[in-house]
């Protein structure tokens, strides 16, 4: 076999949201770069903030060559430092440079993160719908990955995550704002969970670690707050990405968040500061490490995604189409009255890409970003309501 069966398995399962990107640069070709909508990519369009430039152009004027060599793999230390300040900030909890380790980004952040933490066979639970990648995650370190369905409005249902753990259950992962729901878990949600994560633990006697995916904790509207995970729960870890909020996608920086009392603590970041260097990363880019440094507490203006959001759920209900509104992020996952791979061929017939649900869990929805200026939203609209009115037919 030319390849893995499993990485095959991984090919089938991505390829929507990369085939679509792919056929809407064909479609951009034939038909003009303004006459095709690309609502499939989470890519953000915003730019940094002038905080970025600003630490760039220092960087070159006062240029260093010893900007490049080696550097400790949990990064800087000065660097860790200032992560340290942006989490306590955050969550609430005082957390020193010693607790956080620089990564490639939340993805880099998590491989590390399960790479240290799952034995074969050990199961990673996460809500659905879900980012597809964490399937993917899960087994490259011989995890089991494990979703659980949310409620109708993508909230957490403790009862089926009660049902789902197991004797092999070692990490719940959540996303928050989520991907691709755009929902927040409330404080009440999470205090909840972490309850029956301490029940749980108690009873297996040892620690089910939570897991939060961090990417868009800062692109939150309508003055929603992503509550805090480490006032309420011990053995918690924080992957946290600088993509979204300072629009550095390309740039690949995060850093791991240990909570300072968690469990058997030093063998932990221990583990994870090797399984950094082992898995290939070794540590985070030196420059970009610099910039976040300097910006970590900088973001882009949140207020143009809310108002992306506004003028599609606007579209939406134009359309009759039935969303829950996101409190957050650059998506929205409204639910579709045919099935999902139909209706994304129906929009591509108007020159509009979505993503089909199923990619994410949920085959009677599909993803839309709001990663495009409003002026394309708008000039998509007609298109959209006359997908939706052909849609009817077959229903």
């Amino acid at each position: 076999m030319y390849m893995s069966d499993q990485v095959k398995m991984y090919i089938d399962k991505s390829s929507w949201i990369r085939r679509m990107f792919e056929e809407g640069l064909e479609l951009k070709k034939k038909f003009g770069q303004d006459k095709v909508f690309d609502l499939s990519l989470g890519n953000p369009d915003l730019p940094p903030p002038k905080e970025v430039k600003e630490t760039l152009e220092n960087i070159v004027k006062n240029y260093d060559p010893s900007y490049h060599r080696y550097m400790p793999n949990t990064g800087f230390p000065l660097v860790r430092e200032v992560m340290a300040k942006k989490i306590t900030q955050e969550q609430g909890v005082k957390v020193n440079f010693e607790e956080i380790i620089m990564t490639c980004g939340a993805a880099g952040a998590l491989n590390v993160i399960f790479k240290t933490l799952l034995n074969p066979g050990e199961e990673v639970l996460f809500p659905s719908p879900y980012f597809v990648e964490y399937f993917f995650y899960a087994e490259n370190h011989q995890g089991i990955p494990k979703p659980v369905p949310t409620k109708e409005d993508f909230s957490l249902d403790m009862d089926k995550i009660e049902n789902a753990i197991t004797s092999k259950t070692k990490i719940f992962l959540i996303n928050s704002p989520n991907n691709p729901t755009g929902q927040i878990y409330s404080e009440e949600e999470i205090k909840e969970l972490c309850d029956l994560l301490i029940k749980k633990s108690q009873k297996l006697g040892r620690p089910i670690y939570l897991v939060s995916d961090e990417p868009y904790r800062n692109l939150a509207f309508d003055n929603e707050k992503v509550p805090s995970i480490f006032q309420f729960y011990n053995n918690s870890i924080i992957a946290y990405s600088f993509s979204k909020e300072l629009s550095l996608a390309g740039e690949r920086i995060g850093f791991i968040a240990v909570h300072p009392e968690i469990e058997n603590k030093n063998f932990i970041l221990e583990g994870l500061t090797i399984c950094n260097r082992i898995l290939g990363f070794v540590n985070a880019p030196a420059l970009a490490q610099r910039v976040v440094a300097n910006c970590a507490f900088s973001k882009v203006n949140v207020d143009v995604y809310q108002k992306r959001r506004d003028i599609i759920c606007n579209i939406l209900n134009e359309a009759g189409i039935s969303f829950i509104k996101p409190k957050g992020g650059f998506f929205i996952f409204p639910r579709i009255p045919i099935e999902d791979l139909k209706f994304c061929e129906i929009l591509k017939e108007k020159l509009i890409l979505a993503v089909p649900g199923r990619t994410f869990g949920s085959s009677n929805h599909i993803r839309l970003s709001f990663c495009v200026s409003e002026e394309i939203l708008e000039k998509m609209r007609p298109n959209f309501l006359e997908a939706c009115e052909k849609i009817q037919n077959y229903v």
